[in-house]
């Protein structure tokens, strides 16, 4: 099965609950703030994708961190950050068991999961 980890309040993954919605895939959602598992997802995460990949840095938690915390970010700065601030982390995160997909990409969506719904 198919799990999507995000937020729920989030427009990007509101787009991609329809998504999987009108294609008919069956997934499982999991509020990593609610949750609190991102921490023991990340580095797992971080292998698949890469820190870069899932650092958010065009949110409202990023630009309210301060310079310091922001200046000169490393992997092991950013794992930091996006335990102590899951919301740093890009949504939707969908993990198919083979695949890791960060953000929403309807083309890339259908391309990665066809055939999951059989």
């Amino acid at each position: 099965m198919i799990q999507v980890f995000g937020i729920k309040n989030c427009d990007t993954m509101k787009k991609a609950f329809t998504w999987l919605e009108t294609q008919q895939l069956a997934y499982e959602f999991i509020d990593y703030k609610k949750a609190g598992i991102a921490e023991s997802h990340l580095p797992d995460w971080n292998r698949r994708v890469g820190w870069k990949t899932l650092l958010n840095t065009r949110g409202t938690t990023w630009k309210r961190l301060g310079d310091e915390e922001r200046a000169g970010i490393d992997e092991t700065r950013a794992l930091i950050l996006m335990a102590r601030h899951p919301s740093l982390i890009r949504r939707p995160l969908l993990d198919t068991g083979n695949d890791l997909l960060i953000g929403f990409d309807a083309a890339r969506y259908a391309d990665a999961l066809a055939g999951a719904g059989e």
